[in-house]
């Protein structure tokens, strides 16, 4: 008897055509979509390291060692998840990264240890990715309780809780400088934001789809002459340079800084099957278990790959999903060449140099516009969440309501335990659990609500028949 096909086939993805996530561009825009996504990525990866080495007191060069590192496992961890091997990989067009939620159990594990303060954070990202990697397809099987009303608020939750991070990187991103908040960086960043709205009004094809990096090139020259381009980063950069194994000890093991990012970890493991089913839903293959229990075997494996080369803990990058959503192009192979360019760029500090280049202001003009995506995204499918039966606008209305509280008041928790501030004063994790207890207590446990059963029902909304054909 003849094997059932894997996936159903559809008009996106036909017996005799590749679904656009499994479509190979031509090499020159192979190159540059790619370049857009690491450009879009590129302060989230190196902020955490930039922000951690002065507080566990390395040198300044040490702390330039630690940038490359992340953006050499950042690469590592995007080629793990884009072309996978095994069961390994979600082979989407999924981007990962330095994780921001360890910076502050990070900060509190090796402040002013120096190089033991680093070693014990890598021992302790080792141990948390390992258990990871093991519970990563108990993980997968929790997708039954993503329906939309769950995954739309995320989703939304995503977009909104990154604006702040644009804001602040348009006024400068360093809150303590003299010109933060100016008119000058607030004037770039309004003057990027319209300069990729008219690129994405007035172009068309190939260079429509690259308008953010179009727009951040001439967002960086207009800035050269305004003052605010710092070519220092270009003039101190070395030629090559290789993050080498363990540069700054053996990795050690405390139980407090195993437990804290072992916490850290399954704040990750969540946030990265949320953005899954929002990339999924995106790209018309949604995920399922397997591609989620894929992914999260890469974040995991990406996780523990990543101290033995001087790295933090990655997780997947929200912004890029905006990217991909706003640009169309679903390419996985396109996010793989991301990866390779970021590879490329940690063993070439120079080469890195260049993308620094960019001034954080320009950034986030078109940060702006990249995170708004995702939270558009997130309304799409809030709208097709059935608002009007059962409970799930008040399930909406509560977890969005929780997850706003970091965002409205960033110090609401501040007489909380550290270890619960780990998730607290993440919205996006906050207002996950929310969403997913609620959908539990209103829509799975006692009797359902009439007409309920197709929003609920286990799988249905995660592999329609537009899923591509093949991946695993």
């Amino acid at each position: 008897m003849a094997a059932k096909p894997r996936f159903r086939k559809d008009a996106v993805a036909g017996p005799d055509r590749k679904h656009p996530v499994d479509e190979k561009l031509p090499p020159l825009k192979m190159f540059t979509s790619g370049l857009q996504h690491v450009a879009a990525m590129y302060a989230g990866v190196v902020a955490p390291p930039m922000i951690v080495g002065p507080a566990v007191g390395l040198s300044a060069k040490e702390t330039a060692f630690l940038m490359g590192a992340s953006l050499f496992t950042a690469g590592i961890a995007t080629l793990l998840q884009t072309l996978g091997f095994w069961r390994i990989g979600a082979r989407l067009p999924f981007v990962n990264g330095v994780s921001f939620a360890g910076v502050t159990p990070m900060v509190a594990i090796g402040k002013d240890r120096g190089h033991d303060g680093i070693a014990v954070i890598f021992g302790a990202i080792i141990v948390a990715s390992v258990l990871g990697f093991v519970i990563a397809p108990y993980f997968g099987k929790l997708v039954r309780f993503f329906p939309p009303v769950v995954t739309g608020t995320v989703i939304t939750l995503i977009g909104v809780s990154l604006l702040p991070v644009a804001f602040n990187w348009s006024q400068g991103g360093n809150a303590t400088a003299d010109d933060y908040g100016s008119m000058t960086n607030i004037t770039m960043a309004a003057a990027t934001l319209l300069i990729v709205l008219a690129l994405r009004k007035l172009l068309r094809g190939f260079l429509q789809q690259i308008a953010i990096l179009l727009g951040l090139v001439i967002g960086t020259l207009i800035a050269i002459p305004v003052g605010i381009t710092d070519f220092g980063a270009i003039k101190e950069a070395e030629l090559v340079g290789f993050p080498t194994p363990f540069h700054f000890g053996a990795p050690q093991f405390e139980i407090a800084a195993i437990i804290s990012m072992c916490i850290v970890m399954l704040v990750c493991m969540t946030e990265s099957t949320a953005d899954m089913l929002a990339l999924g839903k995106i790209v018309g293959r949604p995920a399922d278990e397997r591609t989620i229990e894929g992914g999260l075997r890469a974040d995991t494996l990406g996780s523990a790959i990543s101290p033995l080369f001087n790295g933090f803990m990655c997780s997947a990058f929200a912004q890029n999903i905006g990217l991909v959503a706003m640009t169309k192009v679903r390419s996985r192979f396109v996010v793989a060449a991301g990866g390779g360019i970021l590879v490329v760029l940690g063993l070439v500090p120079v080469a890195a140099s260049v993308i620094a280049l960019v001034p954080l202001p320009v950034l986030g003009g078109a940060g702006i516009v990249l995170f708004g995506s995702v939270a558009a995204s997130g309304i799409q499918t809030l709208a097709t969440a059935a608002l009007e039966k059962g409970e799930n606008a008040l399930i909406v209305a509560a977890a969005v309501g929780i997850g706003l509280i970091p965002i409205a008041a960033p110090r609401f928790y501040h007489s909380f335990p550290k270890d619960l501030l780990v998730v607290l004063d993440s919205g996006i994790s906050t207002g996950c659990v929310v969403a997913i207890l609620l959908n539990l207590a209103f829509n799975h446990l006692g009797r359902r609500p009439e007409g309920m059963e197709e929003e609920t029902r286990s799988g249905e909304h995660v592999v329609p028949a537009a899923a591509g054909a093949g991946v695993h």
